[in-house]
């Protein structure tokens, strides 16, 4: 008979490359069981868009064969539970473990497209995600979503109205598109799209979310600076195309998070738009905005660099017709959003286990 303490033994040999650390010391194996000539047990995963899975599950399956026997079956169940590390009272949002904000230093780069499918690409992973438009004088998400002209259901939670997100494709959706015409231009002054951005966090019922992802709008300004005094934002992903004006601006967006009054973990940088690809011709690459700005800014500032996104028409074509490409059929396009989303859910797995507790930023004037 095999026990318990013999599977945890030859797991501890089982190194997760993130955490530097055996997955039993990480309590990532669960449910352990033996038998005879057999063995079963469940590895937690920190995330179910772990880009590491096979590698760890195939890890795990040597190590039993090679330290207790090669003809042992092994009956493995890879799970997963997103990891949070908030510390602050949760007064608002109390059941999302992590708040990820999507950010460029300029608009035109593709940051909505980014933040969309981002979200998705999570969501197909396995993971409940919302996403919230905080853009508030230029919402995108109705039309990417094709839900233009929907309004929001309304519901009492302890006495108290809450605004429905709307959901489609299998997140959660608020912008302020969908409570105005999309034809009415938003004059507002700063204090009155602050306030419409809180009630969008504290009258919205979010209810249980693995990720809630924050589509900001462009520059650094009022809207950033209230999303971070108002909720403890796990990281911001940093959007950019290769080209210098759009790297100069993202250096700004950069330095906006890491300023000491702020302090918000800069998960990585994404460049977008990195390079061409014509439909007729899907294996050749046209580097029309400059090559591989996106990692030299990322090794500049010694943030990770998640990915390349490609410029191809359906990318477009998909945010007309609310058809995001994650729900689409452009295989090559999704496979590198799913790449690039697994690495955000890496970084932000990381950045639990590493960084100080996620919490709300307190400036003193």
């Amino acid at each position: 008979m095999i026990t318990e303490e013999q599977i945890l033994k030859a797991l501890s040999n089982v190194i997760d490359p993130d955490f530097g650390k055996d997955i039993v010391t990480l309590h990532m194996v669960k449910d352990v069981k033996g038998g005879e000539n057999e063995v079963t047990f469940t590895v937690e995963l920190t995330t179910p868009a772990c880009p590491l899975k096979e590698l760890i599950q195939n890890a795990s399956i040597n190590a039993i064969h090679h330290l207790i026997g090669k003809e042992v079956k092994v009956n493995i169940t890879m799970s997963s539970r997103v990891t949070s590390n908030r510390k602050d009272n949760k007064a608002q949002l109390p059941k999302v473990r992590n708040i990820v904000a999507v950010a460029s230093g300029k608009g035109g780069v593709g940051k909505s497209t980014v933040a969309a499918n981002l979200a998705l690409a999570l969501a197909q992973d396995g993971a409940k995600v919302g996403l919230l438009d905080a853009d508030i004088y230029g919402p995108s998400v109705p039309i990417m979503f094709g839900i233009q002209g929907e309004r929001p259901m309304m519901t009492k939670v302890n006495g108290k109205g809450m605004i429905v997100p709307m959901e489609r494709f299998g997140i959660k959706l608020m912008s302020i598109g969908l409570l105005v015409d999309e034809k009415q231009a938003l004059v507002w002054r700063g204090p009155m799209a602050t306030s419409a951005l809180k009630q969008f966090i504290s009258e919205v019922l979010w209810d249980e979310l693995d990720y809630l992802i924050l589509d900001l709008p462009p520059g650094t300004g009022d809207i950033h600076l209230t999303i971070v005094q108002t909720v403890p934002v796990t990281g911001a992903v940093i959007v950019t195309t290769p080209q210098q004006v759009a790297l100069a601006d993202a250096k700004k967006g950069i330095g906006m998070f890491n300023m000491g009054a702020i302090k918000v973990p800069v998960l990585g940088i994404v460049e977008n738009m990195a390079y061409f690809v014509p439909k007729e011709l899907p294996d050749n690459k046209y580097y029309i905005f400059g090559r591989e700005g996106g990692s030299r800014l990322a090794e500049e500032y010694d943030v990770p660099f998640l990915g390349q996104i490609p410029l191809v028409q359906g990318i477009c074509e998909g945010g007309d017709i609310g058809v995001p490409v994650m729900v689409g059929d452009d295989e090559i396009t999704k496979a590198a959003f799913s790449e690039f989303s697994q690495n955000v859910a890496r970084q932000i797995s990381i950045r639990n286990a590493n960084l100080e507790a996620t919490k709300v930023v307190e400036m003193v004037r």
